[in-house]
Protein backbone atom coordinates (compact mmCIF):
# COMPACT_ATOMS: atom_id res chain seq x y z
CA UNK A 1 0.00 0.00 0.00
CA UNK A 2 1.70 3.00 -0.99
CA UNK A 3 0.14 6.61 0.86
CA UNK A 4 1.71 9.44 -1.22
CA UNK A 5 -1.04 11.25 -1.02
CA UNK A 6 -0.61 11.63 3.40
CA UNK A 7 3.02 12.55 3.16
CA UNK A 8 3.93 13.96 6.62
CA UNK A 9 6.41 17.22 5.95
CA UNK A 10 6.61 18.39 9.94
CA UNK A 11 9.35 21.14 9.45
CA UNK A 12 7.02 23.20 12.56
CA UNK A 13 8.38 20.16 14.50
CA UNK A 14 12.01 19.38 13.56
CA UNK A 15 15.32 21.24 14.31
CA UNK A 16 17.10 22.27 11.07
CA UNK A 17 20.31 21.81 12.81
CA UNK A 18 19.57 18.21 12.64
CA UNK A 19 22.78 15.89 10.91
CA UNK A 20 21.42 14.23 7.87
CA UNK A 21 21.18 10.40 8.06
CA UNK A 22 23.34 8.98 5.38
CA UNK A 23 22.36 5.85 4.12
CA UNK A 24 25.52 3.53 3.79
CA UNK A 25 26.67 2.06 -0.05
CA UNK A 26 23.71 -0.01 -1.76
CA UNK A 27 20.85 0.95 0.99
CA UNK A 28 18.51 3.91 0.26
CA UNK A 29 17.60 6.31 3.34
CA UNK A 30 14.04 5.96 4.79
CA UNK A 31 14.65 8.99 7.13
CA UNK A 32 16.29 12.50 6.04
CA UNK A 33 17.41 13.55 9.42
CA UNK A 34 14.98 16.64 9.17
CA UNK A 35 11.50 16.07 9.13
CA UNK A 36 9.04 13.14 8.49
CA UNK A 37 8.83 12.83 4.51
CA UNK A 38 7.80 9.63 3.59
CA UNK A 39 6.14 8.59 6.56
CA UNK A 40 2.56 8.35 7.48
CA UNK A 41 0.35 7.31 10.81
CA UNK A 42 -1.21 3.60 11.52
CA UNK A 43 -1.60 2.05 14.79
CA UNK A 44 -1.63 -1.40 14.99
CA UNK A 45 -4.40 -2.11 12.37
CA UNK A 46 -5.63 -5.13 10.40
CA UNK A 47 -3.67 -3.74 6.83
CA UNK A 48 -6.61 -6.22 4.80
CA UNK A 49 -9.46 -4.64 6.76
CA UNK A 50 -8.14 -1.22 5.76
CA UNK A 51 -7.70 -2.50 2.49
CA UNK A 52 -11.33 -3.48 2.34
CA UNK A 53 -12.50 -0.06 3.04
CA UNK A 54 -14.07 2.65 0.87
CA UNK A 55 -11.71 5.29 -0.21
CA UNK A 56 -14.10 7.58 1.75
CA UNK A 57 -13.60 5.71 4.97
CA UNK A 58 -9.92 4.52 4.72
CA UNK A 59 -9.36 8.62 4.24
CA UNK A 60 -11.03 9.36 7.04
CA UNK A 61 -8.48 6.98 9.37
CA UNK A 62 -5.47 8.10 7.31
CA UNK A 63 -6.93 11.96 8.41
CA UNK A 64 -6.72 10.68 12.15
CA UNK A 65 -3.99 8.70 12.15
CA UNK A 66 -2.00 11.33 10.59
CA UNK A 67 -2.99 13.91 13.51
CA UNK A 68 -1.54 11.72 15.96
CA UNK A 69 1.61 11.52 14.37
CA UNK A 70 1.76 15.22 14.59
CA UNK A 71 0.64 15.04 18.12
CA UNK A 72 3.02 12.48 19.20
CA UNK A 73 6.43 12.50 17.13
CA UNK A 74 8.84 15.01 15.83
CA UNK A 75 11.96 15.08 14.81
CA UNK A 76 15.44 16.61 17.19
CA UNK A 77 18.75 16.55 16.51
CA UNK A 78 18.60 14.43 13.53
CA UNK A 79 16.11 11.73 15.46
CA UNK A 80 12.60 10.94 15.35
CA UNK A 81 11.04 11.20 18.99
CA UNK A 82 7.89 10.03 20.31
CA UNK A 83 6.42 10.68 23.58
CA UNK A 84 5.19 6.92 24.08
CA UNK A 85 1.63 7.14 22.54
CA UNK A 86 -0.36 7.85 19.26
CA UNK A 87 -0.07 5.94 16.29
CA UNK A 88 2.94 4.10 14.85
CA UNK A 89 4.94 5.95 12.47
CA UNK A 90 4.24 4.02 9.11
CA UNK A 91 6.61 3.86 5.94
CA UNK A 92 4.59 5.29 2.66
CA UNK A 93 6.44 2.52 0.69
CA UNK A 94 5.90 -1.24 1.07
CA UNK A 95 8.79 -3.63 0.84
CA UNK A 96 8.60 -7.67 -0.03
CA UNK A 97 12.73 -9.07 0.58
CA UNK A 98 14.30 -6.38 1.74
CA UNK A 99 17.49 -6.01 4.66
CA UNK A 100 16.40 -2.77 6.74
CA UNK A 101 19.22 -0.66 9.01
CA UNK A 102 17.82 1.20 11.73
CA UNK A 103 18.95 2.45 15.28
CA UNK A 104 17.27 3.17 18.43
CA UNK A 105 17.25 4.62 22.24
CA UNK A 106 14.62 4.33 24.70
CA UNK A 107 13.73 4.64 28.21
CA UNK A 108 13.49 2.23 31.22
CA UNK A 109 10.20 0.27 31.47
CA UNK A 110 9.13 1.22 27.70
CA UNK A 111 7.89 -1.06 25.49
CA UNK A 112 8.11 -0.66 21.44
CA UNK A 113 8.55 -2.92 18.58
CA UNK A 114 9.26 -2.83 14.57
CA UNK A 115 6.01 -4.31 12.57
CA UNK A 116 7.90 -6.00 9.40
CA UNK A 117 5.12 -5.87 6.58
CA UNK A 118 2.61 -4.17 8.95
CA UNK A 119 2.47 -7.49 11.50
CA UNK A 120 4.36 -7.24 14.72
CA UNK A 121 7.04 -7.19 15.76
CA UNK A 122 10.29 -7.03 16.20
CA UNK A 123 10.26 -6.86 19.99
CA UNK A 124 11.93 -3.98 21.83
CA UNK A 125 11.10 -3.46 25.49
CA UNK A 126 13.00 -3.04 28.73
CA UNK A 127 14.71 -6.23 29.88
CA UNK A 128 15.58 -5.35 33.50
CA UNK A 129 11.77 -4.82 33.90
CA UNK A 130 11.02 -7.16 36.32
CA UNK A 131 7.16 -7.03 36.50
CA UNK A 132 7.14 -8.32 32.25
CA UNK A 133 9.24 -11.22 32.84
CA UNK A 134 6.60 -13.50 32.72
CA UNK A 135 5.96 -12.28 29.24
CA UNK A 136 10.25 -13.03 28.60
CA UNK A 137 11.51 -9.54 28.85
CA UNK A 138 14.32 -10.29 30.54
CA UNK A 139 15.45 -12.80 27.16
CA UNK A 140 16.11 -9.22 25.71
CA UNK A 141 15.01 -7.31 22.48
CA UNK A 142 15.28 -8.20 18.66
CA UNK A 143 13.11 -11.57 18.75
CA UNK A 144 9.55 -12.09 16.59
CA UNK A 145 8.05 -11.98 20.03
CA UNK A 146 4.35 -12.67 18.64
CA UNK A 147 5.25 -15.84 17.23
CA UNK A 148 3.45 -18.77 18.93
CA UNK A 149 4.97 -20.59 22.05
CA UNK A 150 7.56 -22.87 20.90
CA UNK A 151 8.34 -21.52 17.43
CA UNK A 152 11.86 -20.79 16.09
CA UNK A 153 12.87 -17.02 16.57
CA UNK A 154 9.96 -16.26 19.84
CA UNK A 155 12.80 -15.00 21.68
CA UNK A 156 16.71 -13.90 21.13
CA UNK A 157 19.49 -16.68 21.58
CA UNK A 158 20.78 -14.08 23.93
CA UNK A 159 20.52 -10.35 25.36
CA UNK A 160 22.16 -7.68 23.39
CA UNK A 161 20.56 -4.29 24.89
CA UNK A 162 22.51 -1.97 25.53
CA UNK A 163 22.44 0.33 28.98
CA UNK A 164 19.02 2.87 28.28
CA UNK A 165 20.35 6.21 27.08
CA UNK A 166 22.69 4.39 24.54
CA UNK A 167 21.86 3.91 21.00
CA UNK A 168 21.34 0.00 19.80
CA UNK A 169 21.70 -0.87 16.14
CA UNK A 170 19.48 -3.38 14.42
CA UNK A 171 20.00 -5.33 10.92
CA UNK A 172 16.69 -7.06 10.19
CA UNK A 173 16.77 -9.07 6.85
CA UNK A 174 13.52 -10.59 5.44
CA UNK A 175 12.66 -12.73 2.48
CA UNK A 176 9.40 -14.06 2.35
CA UNK A 177 8.80 -14.38 5.80
CA UNK A 178 12.30 -15.70 6.64
CA UNK A 179 13.68 -13.54 9.36
CA UNK A 180 16.97 -12.70 10.28
CA UNK A 181 18.11 -10.11 12.70
CA UNK A 182 21.41 -9.20 14.66
CA UNK A 183 21.15 -6.86 17.72
CA UNK A 184 24.28 -4.66 18.13
CA UNK A 185 26.38 -7.17 15.97
CA UNK A 186 24.99 -10.27 17.03
CA UNK A 187 22.46 -12.56 15.48
CA UNK A 188 19.51 -13.07 17.29
CA UNK A 189 17.25 -14.42 15.41
CA UNK A 190 18.40 -16.81 12.64
CA UNK A 191 16.71 -17.42 9.48
CA UNK A 192 12.97 -18.30 11.33
CA UNK A 193 9.29 -17.88 9.79
CA UNK A 194 7.69 -14.65 10.79
CA UNK A 195 4.11 -15.94 11.06
CA UNK A 196 0.98 -13.33 10.65
CA UNK A 197 -0.01 -12.57 13.55
CA UNK A 198 -3.58 -11.25 11.65
CA UNK A 199 -4.49 -14.76 11.28
CA UNK A 200 -5.66 -16.05 14.16
CA UNK A 201 -5.02 -19.72 13.29
CA UNK A 202 -1.26 -18.81 11.93
CA UNK A 203 -1.89 -20.77 8.53
CA UNK A 204 -1.73 -17.81 6.52
CA UNK A 205 1.66 -16.48 5.01
CA UNK A 206 2.99 -13.26 6.62
CA UNK A 207 1.88 -10.39 3.24
CA UNK A 208 4.14 -10.39 -0.10
CA UNK A 209 5.28 -7.18 0.56
CA UNK A 210 4.23 -4.44 3.31
CA UNK A 211 5.30 -1.34 5.26
CA UNK A 212 7.15 -1.02 8.14
CA UNK A 213 5.80 0.20 11.03
CA UNK A 214 7.85 2.04 14.35
CA UNK A 215 5.40 0.83 17.39
CA UNK A 216 4.67 3.59 20.43
CA UNK A 217 3.94 1.47 23.39
CA UNK A 218 5.02 3.78 26.56
CA UNK A 219 7.71 5.69 27.24
CA UNK A 220 9.92 7.60 25.15
CA UNK A 221 11.96 6.12 22.02
CA UNK A 222 13.98 7.85 19.51
CA UNK A 223 14.68 6.48 16.09
CA UNK A 224 17.66 7.34 13.64
CA UNK A 225 20.43 6.43 10.60
CA UNK A 226 17.03 4.11 9.00
CA UNK A 227 18.01 2.71 5.75
CA UNK A 228 16.52 -0.05 3.42
CA UNK A 229 18.49 -2.37 0.82
CA UNK A 230 15.84 -4.19 -1.37
CA UNK A 231 16.83 -7.51 -3.27
CA UNK A 232 15.89 -8.33 -6.57
CA UNK A 233 14.32 -11.96 -7.11
CA UNK A 234 18.09 -13.22 -7.97
CA UNK A 235 19.60 -12.12 -4.63
CA UNK A 236 16.60 -12.87 -2.43
CA UNK A 237 17.11 -17.12 -4.37
CA UNK A 238 20.73 -16.74 -3.49
CA UNK A 239 20.25 -16.10 0.26
CA UNK A 240 17.19 -18.51 0.71
CA UNK A 241 19.70 -21.11 -1.27
CA UNK A 242 22.63 -19.97 0.78
CA UNK A 243 20.38 -20.40 4.07
CA UNK A 244 19.45 -23.78 3.26
CA UNK A 245 19.81 -26.33 6.23
CA UNK A 246 22.94 -28.84 5.89
CA UNK A 247 22.30 -32.05 4.52
CA UNK A 248 21.14 -32.18 1.15
CA UNK A 249 22.46 -34.04 -1.63
CA UNK A 250 22.37 -33.07 -5.39
CA UNK A 251 20.45 -35.12 -7.26
CA UNK A 252 20.99 -32.98 -10.82
CA UNK A 253 24.38 -32.59 -11.88
CA UNK A 254 23.85 -29.72 -13.98
CA UNK A 255 25.43 -30.78 -17.34
CA UNK A 256 23.31 -34.08 -18.22
CA UNK A 257 20.31 -36.14 -17.15
CA UNK A 258 22.56 -38.74 -15.88
CA UNK A 259 20.67 -40.49 -12.55
CA UNK A 260 17.40 -39.53 -14.23
CA UNK A 261 14.44 -41.96 -15.94
CA UNK A 262 11.48 -41.25 -17.67
CA UNK A 263 10.67 -39.43 -21.40
CA UNK A 264 14.19 -38.30 -21.70
CA UNK A 265 14.30 -37.40 -24.79
CA UNK A 266 11.65 -34.65 -24.10
CA UNK A 267 13.87 -32.67 -21.93
CA UNK A 268 17.22 -31.14 -21.96
CA UNK A 269 19.79 -28.84 -20.34
CA UNK A 270 20.37 -25.68 -21.07
CA UNK A 271 22.21 -23.49 -18.88
CA UNK A 272 22.66 -25.98 -15.92
CA UNK A 273 18.86 -26.56 -15.82
CA UNK A 274 16.28 -28.93 -17.19
CA UNK A 275 14.03 -27.83 -19.41
CA UNK A 276 11.02 -29.64 -20.77
CA UNK A 277 10.69 -29.00 -24.53
CA UNK A 278 8.29 -26.88 -25.98
CA UNK A 279 5.20 -29.20 -26.97
CA UNK A 280 6.89 -32.03 -24.71
CA UNK A 281 6.33 -34.05 -21.74
CA UNK A 282 6.12 -37.16 -19.27
CA UNK A 283 7.23 -37.37 -16.07
CA UNK A 284 10.64 -37.27 -15.55
CA UNK A 285 12.01 -38.82 -12.32
CA UNK A 286 14.51 -40.03 -10.36
CA UNK A 287 16.37 -43.44 -10.45
CA UNK A 288 16.17 -42.98 -7.03
CA UNK A 289 13.00 -43.68 -4.93
CA UNK A 290 12.56 -41.61 -1.69
CA UNK A 291 10.32 -42.43 1.30
CA UNK A 292 9.87 -39.16 3.77
CA UNK A 293 12.61 -36.20 2.43
CA UNK A 294 13.07 -32.73 1.80
CA UNK A 295 13.30 -31.72 -1.52
CA UNK A 296 14.91 -28.03 -2.54
CA UNK A 297 14.54 -26.60 -6.16
CA UNK A 298 14.74 -23.69 -7.85
CA UNK A 299 12.48 -22.85 -10.90
CA UNK A 300 11.70 -20.61 -13.62
CA UNK A 301 8.21 -20.53 -15.60
CA UNK A 302 7.45 -18.57 -18.85
CA UNK A 303 4.81 -16.68 -19.12
CA UNK A 304 1.47 -19.17 -19.17
CA UNK A 305 3.73 -22.14 -17.66
CA UNK A 306 2.83 -25.36 -16.42
CA UNK A 307 4.54 -27.96 -14.68
CA UNK A 308 4.47 -29.99 -11.79
CA UNK A 309 6.61 -31.55 -8.86
CA UNK A 310 6.38 -34.91 -8.60
CA UNK A 311 5.94 -36.85 -5.27
CA UNK A 312 6.35 -40.22 -4.45
CA UNK A 313 5.78 -40.92 -8.14
CA UNK A 314 5.55 -45.07 -8.83
CA UNK A 315 7.00 -45.02 -12.23
CA UNK A 316 4.10 -45.51 -14.78
CA UNK A 317 0.49 -43.20 -14.63
CA UNK A 318 -0.71 -39.70 -14.00
CA UNK A 319 1.45 -38.54 -10.79
CA UNK A 320 -1.16 -36.84 -9.69
CA UNK A 321 -3.81 -39.51 -9.24
CA UNK A 322 -1.10 -42.62 -9.77
CA UNK A 323 1.50 -41.19 -7.12
CA UNK A 324 1.34 -39.37 -3.70
CA UNK A 325 0.87 -36.15 -5.79
CA UNK A 326 1.90 -33.48 -7.94
CA UNK A 327 2.47 -30.40 -6.88
CA UNK A 328 1.77 -27.60 -9.67
CA UNK A 329 4.31 -25.77 -10.93
CA UNK A 330 2.24 -23.06 -12.30
CA UNK A 331 2.43 -19.34 -13.63
CA UNK A 332 -1.22 -18.75 -11.66
CA UNK A 333 -1.58 -15.03 -12.13
CA UNK A 334 -2.22 -15.64 -15.78
CA UNK A 335 -5.51 -14.82 -17.04
CA UNK A 336 -5.43 -18.41 -18.77
CA UNK A 337 -5.70 -19.50 -15.53
CA UNK A 338 -8.14 -17.08 -14.11
CA UNK A 339 -10.86 -19.91 -13.12
CA UNK A 340 -9.10 -23.11 -12.32
CA UNK A 341 -10.16 -24.15 -9.06
CA UNK A 342 -8.53 -23.46 -6.02
CA UNK A 343 -6.69 -26.65 -5.65
CA UNK A 344 -5.06 -26.52 -9.47
CA UNK A 345 -2.43 -23.03 -8.58
CA UNK A 346 0.79 -23.51 -7.97
CA UNK A 347 1.92 -25.14 -4.86
CA UNK A 348 -1.28 -27.34 -4.59
CA UNK A 349 -1.34 -30.64 -3.99
CA UNK A 350 -3.46 -30.85 -7.65
CA UNK A 351 -6.92 -31.72 -7.03
CA UNK A 352 -6.56 -32.22 -3.49
CA UNK A 353 -5.30 -29.36 -1.15
CA UNK A 354 -5.11 -25.45 -2.35
CA UNK A 355 -2.10 -23.45 -1.75
CA UNK A 356 -1.54 -19.65 -0.64
CA UNK A 357 -1.25 -17.35 -3.72
CA UNK A 358 0.61 -13.95 -4.03
CA UNK A 359 4.39 -15.28 -3.23
CA UNK A 360 5.54 -16.61 -6.71
CA UNK A 361 7.89 -13.91 -8.51
CA UNK A 362 7.21 -12.59 -12.34
CA UNK A 363 7.38 -14.60 -15.01
CA UNK A 364 10.70 -15.18 -16.53
CA UNK A 365 12.53 -15.00 -12.84
CA UNK A 366 13.70 -17.86 -10.70
CA UNK A 367 11.63 -19.34 -7.57
CA UNK A 368 13.70 -21.05 -4.86
CA UNK A 369 10.99 -23.87 -3.46
CA UNK A 370 11.73 -26.56 -0.42
CA UNK A 371 9.00 -29.40 -0.36
CA UNK A 372 8.74 -31.24 2.98
CA UNK A 373 6.92 -34.89 2.98
CA UNK A 374 6.57 -36.86 6.38
CA UNK A 375 4.23 -39.74 5.87
CA UNK A 376 1.04 -38.22 4.49
CA UNK A 377 2.07 -35.14 5.48
CA UNK A 378 3.63 -32.13 2.95
CA UNK A 379 4.50 -28.56 3.36
CA UNK A 380 5.65 -26.21 0.90
CA UNK A 381 7.65 -23.20 0.94
CA UNK A 382 7.94 -20.98 -1.67
CA UNK A 383 10.48 -18.08 -1.67
CA UNK A 384 10.27 -18.03 2.38
CA UNK A 385 6.91 -18.47 2.73
CA UNK A 386 4.77 -21.58 3.91
CA UNK A 387 1.99 -21.65 1.10
CA UNK A 388 1.12 -25.41 1.55
CA UNK A 389 0.97 -27.56 4.83
CA UNK A 390 -1.35 -30.47 4.79
CA UNK A 391 -2.17 -34.41 5.90
CA UNK A 392 -3.37 -35.70 2.37
CA UNK A 393 -4.39 -38.97 4.75
CA UNK A 394 -7.02 -36.63 5.74
CA UNK A 395 -8.13 -35.21 2.73
CA UNK A 396 -11.44 -37.19 0.92
CA UNK A 397 -12.98 -34.17 -0.97
CA UNK A 398 -11.34 -34.44 -4.34
CA UNK A 399 -11.65 -32.16 -7.61
CA UNK A 400 -11.96 -35.06 -9.44
CA UNK A 401 -14.30 -37.28 -8.13
CA UNK A 402 -15.81 -41.05 -9.28
CA UNK A 403 -19.51 -41.51 -10.03
CA UNK A 404 -18.71 -44.05 -7.95
CA UNK A 405 -17.94 -43.04 -4.46
CA UNK A 406 -16.03 -46.26 -3.77
CA UNK A 407 -13.85 -45.59 -6.77
CA UNK A 408 -10.59 -43.43 -5.46
CA UNK A 409 -9.82 -40.97 -8.15
CA UNK A 410 -6.38 -40.71 -5.90
CA UNK A 411 -5.42 -44.41 -5.33
CA UNK A 412 -1.54 -43.47 -4.98
CA UNK A 413 -2.19 -40.78 -2.43
CA UNK A 414 -1.09 -43.28 0.10
CA UNK A 415 2.19 -44.39 -1.10
CA UNK A 416 4.98 -44.91 1.29
CA UNK A 417 7.83 -44.29 -1.42
CA UNK A 418 8.74 -43.32 -4.71
CA UNK A 419 10.20 -41.23 -6.94
CA UNK A 420 10.51 -37.73 -7.39
CA UNK A 421 10.12 -35.36 -10.43
CA UNK A 422 8.79 -33.67 -13.06
CA UNK A 423 5.28 -33.94 -14.66
CA UNK A 424 6.03 -32.06 -17.80
CA UNK A 425 3.31 -30.15 -19.57
CA UNK A 426 4.49 -29.30 -22.53
CA UNK A 427 6.17 -25.57 -21.43
CA UNK A 428 9.31 -24.83 -21.24
CA UNK A 429 9.80 -24.61 -17.35
CA UNK A 430 13.08 -24.94 -16.41
CA UNK A 431 14.57 -26.48 -12.98
CA UNK A 432 18.17 -26.36 -11.61
CA UNK A 433 20.09 -27.00 -8.31
CA UNK A 434 17.73 -30.01 -7.73
CA UNK A 435 18.68 -31.07 -3.93
CA UNK A 436 17.06 -33.67 -1.33
CA UNK A 437 17.53 -34.36 2.09
CA UNK A 438 16.46 -38.02 2.99
CA UNK A 439 14.51 -37.56 6.52
CA UNK A 440 15.05 -41.48 8.43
Amino acid sequence: MRVTACLLTLTCLCSFAAAENEAPEGYRSLFNGKDLTGWHGMPHFNPDQLAAMSEEDRAAKMKEWNQSISEHWKVEDGAIVNDGHGAYLTTDDSFRDYELLIDYKTVPTADSGIYLKNTPQVQIWDHTHEPAFKHGSDKGSGALWNNSAGAPGKFPTKVMDKPFGEWNQFKIRQIGARTTVWLNGEKVVDNAIMENYWDKERKVPLRASGQIQLQTHGGEIQWRNIAIKEFTPKEAVKILAEERAEGFESIFNGKDLKGWSGPTENYEVVDGSIRCKEGKGGTLHTDKKYADFVASVQFKVPPGGNNGLAIRYPGKGNPAFDGMTELQVLDSEHPKYAKLDPRQYHGSAYGMAPAFRGYLYEPGEWNYQEVTVVGPEITVELNGNIILKTDLSKITDYMHKNKDPKVDTHPGKNLKEGYFGFAGHNDAVQFREVMIKELK
